[in-house]
């Protein structure tokens, strides 16, 4: 006993004197004590003891008023006794605690080990969110889906102010809105791109936590406000670091943290990105289920062969040679322009005119806000089945076989001659200076603007090609499931050719469009194109290689009219059906409804309008 006692006075004694000098140290306390005097206390603790962390947990009351009052029915000799263990685990250092926690949990019995499991569970719980810096736990949350992201949001005040922040709901808008996520294939309508550019570097740069500096001259720091007046950047409200506004001008209000009541009077207003990403979910939500409500559009007297619509005003042009202009909210009609002396077949509009092409031969430009025919333009032998224009340019297809175009700056024309048949549709593509064209002879080509020669025809539809679109930059399709033996070909493509990697097949889609291209310094054409034909069938083509990697079956007649998106793909037939695709994964939903053929579809982010022999429009709204 006496050795015992030796042993601990000699190892104990020491540890208790440098550890816990108040109570153990000699007097005078030691020379190497005092060295350190000014030495930081926290360093030897670990997170949850360090003042300075946010994360730090502060005690439980009531659990420390439980253990006071236990303590003190306890005799005074074990009151000191326990005391005296606290105190001496409290000034041991890491490795030492770890020692004697494993000696203490070595002569636990099942009981005890079971109240620690227990309490354990609830003390190693941290607010980590709250410890760890903004723009990594802006990052940490971008990972959430939607519904993780709203219950993260109910946690507590801290988690909702980083749950809720623009930074990580545009992030989220970025991945879903017009486009397939690529971690849940879910997609959402499209965003005004406007909106979306103007704010995105604000966001990059707050995501980094990287403020106004040397690095962002043209970037504002985002004004913290209440959520009750929250605000998102636009395109109207971005300004620079001198405080200009887009137009040069300056404006000192945004730099105000508390603007005045007459100053936010005339600020614009700004929608959260999560309040963007809720409505869009919405339209989405409707779009998967088929939750919607009908428009009915009723007043031609014959056939509706084509439409356009907008926010807010639908264009129709019917077999009995007028165009009509209506009201969507309304729907009722606001004016009827009338001079073609034939069915109108084709027409397209933007904000300041609407070009109408007819079997008369003739199209025609017409102001649509007044009914003004502004000019009228011959050329083609045969009626005029088809139209598209893109900046300066005019691109029509007739009945003589032959596509024009029309260029509006230096008012020259060109004739591209090689269909065998009608030529039923045509899209231009400016930024490439090339126009697709679909024909009655089944085939569809692409020319070159410059050269004014063919440069490609896709053959593979065995019915007369109705319809053809060049697919938006933004869609994707995954071509390891594509179609390897439905008899489609190009007169210059080599479906047998292994896959190359994507430097390879980079210059290779330069190459395959012809000489103009092969430089690298033009553009290329949109990769992927979409086609409908009286086959019954939908095809989509990659233009470069000119395979079909996808056809779409599901009509039980030809396919008159098709839209589509980087969501979705839409299109009416002969059988009186309309159906909704899914690019990837096909068939989705069909409407019916209407009395004869569909011949013209139009398609928004949340709208589909339908036009038919039936004389009737009818207006899809999700």
């Amino acid at each position: 006993m006496s050795t015992n006692s030796r042993l601990t006075g000699q190892t104990v004694a020491p540890f208790l004197a440098q550890h816990i000098p108040s109570q153990y140290a000699p007097l005078g306390g030691s020379p190497a004590q005092g060295k350190h005097a000014n030495a930081d206390p926290n360093t030897k603790y670990c997170y949850r003891h360090r003042p300075d962390l946010k994360c730090r947990r502060q005690a439980d009351e009531p659990s420390m008023d439980q253990l006071q009052h236990e303590l003190e029915d306890l005799s005074q000799s074990d009151q000191q006794a326990i005391t005296h263990v606290w105190s001496l685990f409290s000034a041991a250092p890491a490795k030492h605690r770890n020692l004697m926690l494993q000696g203490i949990l070595t002569q636990c019995c099942f009981p005890q080990l079971s109240y620690l499991s227990g309490n354990v569970r609830e003390l190693i719980r941290i607010d980590f969110l709250s410890a760890l810096p903004p723009e990594i736990s802006y990052k940490v949350l971008c990972y959430l889906d939607t519904t993780s992201l709203c219950k993260a949001a109910q946690v507590s005040q801290r988690w909702r102010s980083l749950a809720d922040d623009d930074v990580v709901w545009h992030k989220m808008c970025e991945q879903h809105i017009d486009r397939k996520c690529t971690k849940c294939g879910w997609g959402l309508p499209l965003l005004e791109r406007k909106r979306l550019r103007a704010s995105k570097r604000q966001l990059q740069l707050r995501a980094r936590g990287r403020g106004l500096n040397e690095w962002s001259p043209n970037i504002t720091p985002a004004v913290e406000i209440s959520a009750s007046t929250a605000e998102a950047p636009t395109m109207s409200g971005v300004e620079d670091a001198n405080g200009q506004d887009d137009h040069g001008h300056h404006n000192h209000e945004m730099a105000v943290s508390k603007p005045s009541m007459e100053d936010s009077y005339f600020r614009p207003r700004f929608r959260p990105w999560k309040d963007v990403y809720k409505d869009r979910f919405k339209v989405g939500i409707n779009w998967k289920h088929g939750r919607y409500s009908t428009k009915y559009f009723r007043g031609h007297a014959n056939g509706v062969m084509c439409l356009q619509f907008d926010d807010h005003v639908l264009a129709t042009g019917s077999y009995d040679t007028t165009i009509k202009i209506w009201d969507i909210e309304t729907a009722e009609e606001i004016r009827t322009l009338r001079g073609h002396e034939s069915g109108i077949r084709c027409l397209q509009f933007d904000d300041t005119k609407l070009i109408s092409g007819s079997l008369d031969r003739s199209l025609k430009v017409w102001n649509w806000h007044t009914g003004q025919c502004l000019s009228t333009y011959t050329g083609h032998t045969g009626g005029i089945i088809g139209l598209h224009f893109d900046s300066a340019l005019l691109a029509s297809g007739s009945m003589d076989t032959t596509i024009k175009i029309w260029n509006f700056e230096d008012k020259s024309t060109f004739v591209l001659r090689g269909h065998g048949d009608w030529v039923n549709a045509v899209r231009l593509d400016s930024i490439s200076r090339t126009v697709v064209s679909a024909s009655d002879d089944s085939t569809v080509k692409m020319w070159d603007l410059d050269t004014r020669q063919c440069i490609r025809t896709y053959e593979g539809h065995v019915g007369q090609v109705q319809q053809v679109l060049l697919m938006p930059s933004e869609f994707d399709f995954d071509e390891n499931g594509t179609d390897e033996h439905d008899g489609s070909s190009s007169t210059a493509s080599l479906p047998s050719q292994p896959a190359a990697s994507h430097d390879v097949m980079d210059v290779s889609r330069s190459e395959s469009f012809g000489p103009g291209f092969s430089g690298g310094d033009r553009p290329l054409p949109p990769r992927y194109m979409l086609t409908s034909a009286l086959d019954s069938t939908i095809r989509l083509w990659d233009t470069a290689t000119g395979r079909c990697l996808h056809t779409y079956f599901g009509h039980l007649e030809g396919v008159w009219a098709l839209a589509a998106d980087t969501l979705r793909i839409v299109s009416g037939a002969e059988d009186r059906m309309v159906k909704v695709w899914d690019p990837k994964k096909g068939y989705e939903r069909t409407f019916t409804g209407h009395a004869g053929p569909v011949t013209c579809i139009g398609l928004s982010d949340s709208r589909i309008c339908t036009g038919s022999e039936d004389c009737e429009v009818r207006m899809y709204s999700f």
